[in-house]
């Protein structure tokens, strides 16, 4: 058990957190959270033990934009044009999984893709290749607090924010003003590029991934 010092008798405001003996530390997880910590260990169990494809080459970024005048991140400039962003879309499989990032394609997008995941399907459909679930390895680390070691979380987010960075230099904007360049995966050498990219960052995330298990369970074991 971590103690925090009573300096920080501020978190006895914030849910989860006790007082005990001479610190401040995590209460026992409560009743009404032990559902969401049971389905989330299954769901990351699922995802893990599911076969990882590396071939959807960041599309979904791209079928955000495809045959619309409303660009999702307007604030940048695209660097192809809208005719060319519909080529590459329509030239190339599109193939993603995860519904937090299909749900952003484009009506004309949509159709397009092998799979129609819903929220309701994500459980069966998420991957360990795909960058947005490995992406969200922070946020379900966050919603486990208090009870996730900060190291957990600092380790997430690292992960995030280094896979967020390959999202967007594969994606059709130019971000050449920050000093990005691009990942072209309207080329074969930039799809291998990216794919490289890709099993790095996947092979970042297992263990991170099987941290959250175990913590899961052992959260669980702890209330029998």
């Amino acid at each position: 058990m971590i103690l925090l010092g009573d300096e920080a008798e501020c978190y006895l405001g914030v849910p989860g957190y006790r007082a005990v003996g001479n610190g401040i530390t995590a209460a026992p997880l409560p009743d009404k959270r032990k559902p969401f910590v049971e389905w989330l260990g299954g769901f990351l169990e699922g995802s893990s033990n599911r076969a990882p494809f590396f071939g959807c080459h960041g599309l979904h970024e791209w079928a955000m934009v495809y045959k619309t005048v409303d660009i999702r991140h307007a604030s940048q400039p695209l660097r192809l044009s809208p005719r060319e962003v519909a080529t590459v879309v329509d030239s190339l499989p599109v193939r993603c999984s995860h519904y937090d990032a299909f749900r952003f394609f484009t009506p004309e997008a949509r159709p397009l893709n092998r799979l129609q995941p819903t929220r309701e399907t994500s459980p069966q459909l998420e991957q360990p290749a795909c960058l947005h679930a490995n992406m969200d390895l922070y946020k379900w680390a966050f919603k486990l607090a208090p009870w996730c070691p900060s190291e957990l979380i600092a380790d997430t987010f690292e992960l995030a924010r280094d896979i967020r960075e390959l999202d967007m230099r594969a994606s059709p904007y130019d971000l050449s003003s920050f000093e990005y360049t691009a990942v072209p995966i309207e080329t074969p050498e930039g799809r291998a590029e990216y794919e490289s990219y890709q099993r790095v960052f996947a092979g970042r995330a297992r263990p991170l991934r099987q941290r959250l298990i175990d913590l899961c369970q052992t959260l669980l074991g702890e209330n029998d």
